[in-house]
């Protein structure tokens, strides 16, 4: 069973390719949700050395950056490196 961690945001690493698939205006939106409703879904990384790799949730992640977060809810997850 998957369990909640808090994660420094600085220690994720999005891969480049996932960074092209951002969406400023899904951002800003999903920051305004956040901040009345709070993070409803935790984002998901996969451990690689000492960071973390985004594997799903940028969109969640940008939205936590955005608003000064420093930490964010995410599930460790088991993934293949792409």
């Amino acid at each position: 069973m998957l369990r909640v961690q808090k994660i420094k945001v600085d220690d994720i690493y999005v891969p480049a390719a996932r960074r092209k698939t951002l969406h400023p205006e899904t951002v800003r939106l999903l920051a305004e949700d956040i901040l009345e409703n709070g993070m409803k879904t935790p984002i998901q990384v996969r451990a690689d050395d000492k960071r973390y790799v985004l594997v799903e949730g940028l969109h969640r992640l940008e939205a936590a950056k955005w608003l000064g977060e420093t930490t964010i809810d995410a599930y460790l997850v088991q993934a293949r490196k792409h």
